[in-house]
């Protein structure tokens, strides 16, 4: 086949960042953190991934996938590939990251380690801040119904009446706003314990009158993949709320446990949990390993951790100029978060306050919880502007936050729209219209990633302002077809999906095609974060045939399949697993001289390209496209944290060659940025500004 499977090169994504992990080069707590990101990538692959195959097994069972597979055999492969992750994970956990923690002052004790004086210390704790928060629940045989959480701890406790000669089972899930680790004293060491091992020991406080005979933690898995019934409501926000309700009862993808779990607990959760041993994974150290970015992120132990990079001021926003005035002598492309994501809140800022703006017209999709955009957008309409906020209830994970934003703006005035029926908006758009002395100009902010102050200081993103008119006329016609359910016409210079995106790079693939087979220079770079469109991943075989070197950087899912074979011999792909998460999507094709360069929010992969409102836009700046390329063209350079992806889908790490030197591509791009923008701080100082006399 000439496809790799899409869950399987998830699967081999995970285990890039566990390869990270397992560098003893990189300090003890970072290694720490992409573990921890393992597990919780994992989450959210079972919560997901395994949960829509599940629900395909049953609906469609004989469909397949691009590889040739079944959705049961999916499952099978996905099981199989998942048991050797977890062995990886938890071997790495017992015999490299525990005992290193621990000689660096960081140690996780069992209670019989404990000292007398420790011992009451979390026994007080116990009886003070987790006793009154637990809530037992009764196991009742008769009917085995019962609603447990899902992605917590949960202690089943096995219970004994001596006068009565009974037996029963209980469950005490430990609530979510407990910390883990729980602190055994100020002893000058970071010293924890688990705190499901605490309310094992004492769970018996609990049950009064009765024995408590055995305890047994696990976790619950269940599908999330949910998705909402559009065409039989007219109100999405209360169906929503319905799907984020039906995710507590899904269909159970996966139990952990314990290794040594008694075998009648494990019978009983199993029945409780109406799974088998498809679902089970035997856990051979603590549960919930996404919760150890809780230590990985500890205070006082800086030798363990990356020194801070701090996002630098770009240096084409001066300090304190007004960002109108910035953008409309110049076009302004960040690249975060090595240059800060603040100039494209202080726009949002600014249009709020600034009586000349008439309108801002914006499309969130995930934002921060403390979100200085949601309250310039708040205070924007509570002064009589015309703001028009489409937010994508649909954004998933983010369904509460995105209701809770929509309400709060909706109270504020701004006109909400909730999406686009039958289609996630992922595009990452801002319009601002302004009186300019009597003519009407928009200023643009086109990006590929969200509006989230917090994602910003941790994911590679593009942002391009502009105030082209050409972009701000586009922008209007884009939001007037999104709220205004009206179709999406060819622009003149942005790229609509589902209508026109997926048939303009292909395109413009084929375009270079035809130059290699004429003999001329063809070439294409990309970076995304997924691929696996089909009729994409066929156009560049075409493309690699006739001869176009194409590079791609594809950080998580690669569907196509690398390799020596002649659809794939001039094709690299490269995946950059870092300090950040690599986000940004651009696309550049050589096109003889006149490369043309675009930024995107979509990914190359069906769902974005057919099912989703996006954008792509050339960035026509040639300094910004400079950079574009320059970037574009190191990631094929980093022999330090890239893995080339092999015709197998797995990744093999790239290493500096013998007398080489060592190239990271993020820590070239941090450096360059702290270079420019001192370079930039010390033009201004010594630039010559001469006094001149007063007027008369």
């Amino acid at each position: 086949m000439s496809f790799i499977n899409r869950e399987l090169s998830w699967l081999e994504f995970n285990q890039r960042v566990l390869d990270i992990a397992y560098d003893e080069t990189q300090p003890l707590l970072e290694r720490l953190k992409y573990l921890a990101i393992t597990g919780s990538n994992l989450d959210e692959f079972f919560q997901v991934r395994v949960g829509g195959l599940t629900l395909q097994e049953i609906a469609a069972p004989r469909t397949q996938d691009l590889a040739g597979h079944t959705p049961s055999q999916q499952l099978a492969l996905i099981r199989k590939r998942a048991l050797t992750f977890v062995e990886d994970q938890y071997a790495l956990l017992n015999e490299s990251f525990l005992p290193a923690m621990a000689e660096a002052g960081i140690t996780l004790l069992s209670l019989p380690d404990l000292s007398p004086s420790q011992l009451a210390h979390v026994e007080r704790y116990f009886s003070e801040f987790i006793a009154p928060l637990l809530t037992p629940l009764a196991y009742d045989p008769d009917t085995g119904e019962l609603n447990l959480p899902q992605l917590q701890i949960i202690v089943a406790c096995r219970l004994e009446n001596e006068e009565e000669k009974s037996t029963r089972i209980a469950f005490v899930p430990v609530p979510e706003n407990l910390p883990r680790f729980v602190p055994v004293g100020s002893t000058g060491n970071d010293e924890f314990i688990y705190i499901e091992d605490l309310v094992r020991a004492r769970a018996a406080e609990i049950f009064p009158g009765e024995h408590l005979s055995a305890t047994a933690p696990f976790r619950i898995t269940r599908n999330s993949d949910i998705a909402v019934q559009e065409e039989d409501t007219n109100d999405l926000a209360d169906k929503m709320e319905d799907v984020l309700a039906a995710r507590r009862f899904g269909k159970t993808v996966r139990i952990q446990i314990s290794s040594g779990t008694p075998r009648d607990l494990l019978r009983i959760i199993q029945k409780v949990t109406d799974s088998g041993s498809a679902e089970l994974y035997r856990m051979s150290g603590p549960l919930a390993l996404s919760d150890f970015m809780k230590l990985a992120t500890l205070t006082g132990h800086p030798d363990l951790q990356y020194p801070h990079w701090a996002p630098q001021p770009s240096p084409l926003v001066e300090p304190g100029a007004s960002m109108f005035d910035i953008i409309s002598k110049q076009d302004v492309l960040l690249m975060h978060p090595y240059e800060s994501f603040d100039p494209v809140v202080q726009l949002i800022e600014e249009a709020a306050d600034d009586p000349n703006v008439l309108a801002i017209k914006q499309v969130l999709y995930r934002t921060a919880s403390d979100s200085r955009i949601i309250r310039a957008l708040v205070r924007a309409a509570e002064s009589g502007k015309q703001v028009t906020v489409l937010v994508e209830l649909k954004a998933r994970f983010d369904e509460e936050r995105n209701l809770a934003r929509a309400e709060a703006l909706q109270r504020a005035g701004v006109q909400i729209v909730y999406g686009v029926k039958g289609l996630k908006t992922h595009a990452k758009i801002t319009l601002i219209a302004r009186n300019e002395e009597g003519h009407l100009r928009r200023y643009v902010h086109l990006g590929t990633g969200n509006y989230n102050e917090s994602t910003a200081q941790l994911y590679t993103d593009i942002s391009y302002l502009t105030a082209r008119q050409e972009y701000g006329s586009d922008a209007s016609m884009f939001f007037n077809a999104v709220t205004g359910r009206s179709q999406l016409v060819r622009m003149e210079r942005l790229v609509p999906a589902p209508a026109h995106l997926k048939r303009r790079l292909i395109e413009y693939i084929e375009a270079e095609t035809s130059r290699a087979e004429q003999g001329e220079p063809a070439k294409i770079m990309a970076k995304m974060n997924s691929l696996q469109d089909v009729d994409i991943i066929n156009a560049l075989y075409a493309a690699s045939r006739a001869g176009v070197q194409i590079q791609l950087n594809v950080r998580g899912i690669c569907c196509l399949k690398t390799g020596s074979r002649k659809a794939a011999k001039n094709i690299e792909v490269v995946s950059i697993v870092d300090r950040y998460l690599e986000h940004a999507r651009i696309y550049y094709f050589q096109q003889g001289d006149n490369p043309v360069i675009f930024i995107s929010s979509a990914d190359l992969m069906t769902r974005n390209l057919e099912k989703r409102v996006e954008l792509m836009a050339p960035v026509e700046d040639k300094a910004s496209q400079r950079r574009l390329t320059k970037m574009l063209e190191s990631c094929f350079r980093d022999n330090c944290n890239a893995f080339d992806i092999q015709e197998n889908g797995k990744g093999k790490r790239r290493t500096p060659p013998k007398g080489k030197k060592r190239f990271r591509l993020q820590e070239r791009l941090h450096k360059e940025t702290v270079r420019s923008a001192k370079s930039t701080v010390h033009e201004r100082a010594t630039t010559f500004e001469p006094h001149r006399p007063p007027e008369s």
